[in-house]
């Protein structure tokens, strides 16, 4: 086998995976301590996942290195040593983790998706027969596929569906309103009734959570996600965030923290897709490691750009290179217009699809409503025209 970690479907070999790092646990002195069930399904329902997944094996190293990858993915696990004899058991786990050793004693139970064949032997060809046999969706071998095995678990264990439509707003120029309408997006967005996450990815602009009127909330800001790298928990970071009309917010403290690696870029805002709903992006101008991150994440970009001609200068440069990342960008245009100009008219100077012409709205007043919180006001009516264009469900554009 070549140097690297893989897993195995049926269709063949698939791509790299990297290998877990997390300390191995001493082996258990029998599957006697373990099997049964392990997990609470109350809990899990009231935290909104689904139940972990159910592990059937005797083979104790096996079974270790399984429980440790559940434990990597915050998933607790049902354990058994053969088909569970309770009514449903083996049908209504979300997946089945069937060791190698335990393969004969599974033959015979109801054909379902979801079902990981798990063994160490890379060279053992039989294990296709097997696989065959039980009706498995994966052959799985250890420790190379540990991470693929990982993100499966988790995705069960949140009950991850489709991921949520996710928008980007980008200023043409300095001052255009980025901010300001990426919180009106929000906040039309969660009234709703989409669970909506707004991500401030400029750290430069002042902080999104300043603009709500909630820079005192409670919760985790951009710097205690700075080290966060592979998989986060959709479920832990929605959970940590502050919360302001009735959205999630992750935006920036008041220290001198102004970068966020890449890494943790990408693992943060894939976190706050898997959950569905929506995630609105304000976005810097300048295009760094992190923002080209957060661009390959958005399902559509919204460029905001006022109507004169130094502005759609400024703007047809930013257009350039976020076009490097991102397919679909799409202009909104803010008045007032100078001589000769309309929307329609910068649409087609800049080349872009037009959104529409973003209207103006009085800045917010100390405690009074957020951008876009007045749900007659014109720019709470853009902004839910904007959601209903789109699909709200997620998945893309």
């Amino acid at each position: 086998m070549e140097a690297g970690c893989r897993f195995f479907t049926r269709a063949g070999i698939a791509g790299p995976q990297r290998t877990l790092r997390a300390p191995r646990k001493k082996q258990r002195r029998g599957l006697e301590i373990v099997a049964g069930a392990i997990t609470n399904d109350r809990q899990a329902a009231a935290e909104g996942r689904q139940g972990g997944p159910l592990i059937v094996t005797e083979d104790a190293e096996l079974l270790d290195d399984l429980l440790r990858l559940c434990a990597a993915a915050g998933a607790r696990p049902e354990v058994h040593h053969g088909v569970p004899e309770r009514r449903g058991g083996w049908e209504a786990a979300p997946l089945v983790l069937v060791g190698d050793d335990a393969a004969r004693r599974v033959r015979g139970a109801a054909r379902r998706s979801g079902v990981v064949l798990v063994g160490r032997d890379q060279d053992d060809s039989g294990v296709w027969r097997r696989a065959v046999e039980i009706g498995a969706d994966h052959v799985l071998m250890l420790p190379d596929g540990e991470q693929w095995l990982v993100d499966r678990i988790a995705d069960v264990a949140e009950g991850v569906g489709r991921p949520a439509l996710t928008v980007g707003v980008l200023g043409g120029r300095g001052g255009a309103g980025a901010s300001t309408l990426a919180c009106a997006l929000a906040v039309t967005s969660a009234r709703e009734g989409r669970r909506t996450l707004l991500v401030d990815a400029d750290p430069l602009g002042g902080g999104l959570d300043v603009l709500l009127g909630g820079e005192a909330a409670e919760g985790l800001r951009w710097p205690a996600f700075a080290a966060s790298r592979g998989r986060v928990g959709g479920g832990a970071l929605e959970e940590s965030l502050p919360e302001l009309h009735a959205l999630r917010v992750l935006s920036w403290d008041r220290g001198d923290t102004v970068t966020i690696p890449p890494q943790a870029v990408r693992a943060v805002l894939a976190a706050a897709r898997r959950r569905g709903g929506a995630v609105v992006v304000d976005l810097p101008r300048r295009i760094d490691e992190g923002a080209a991150e957060a661009l390959a994440q958005l399902d559509l970009g919204l460029l905001v750009v006022p109507a004169d001609l130094r502005s759609i200068a400024a703007a047809g440069r930013v257009a350039s290179a976020v076009g490097m990342v991102l397919r679909d960008l799409r202009v909104a245009v803010r008045g007032p217009y100078a001589p000769g100009l309309d929307d329609r008219e910068v649409a087609r100077l800049l080349g872009l699809p037009l959104v529409g012409e973003v209207p103006a709205e009085p800045a917010p007043l100390d405690g009074g409503p957020p951008p876009g919180g007045a749900a007659r006001g014109p720019l709470a009516r853009f902004c839910a025209a904007f959601w209903e264009r789109v699909p709200v469900e997620g998945g893309g554009v």
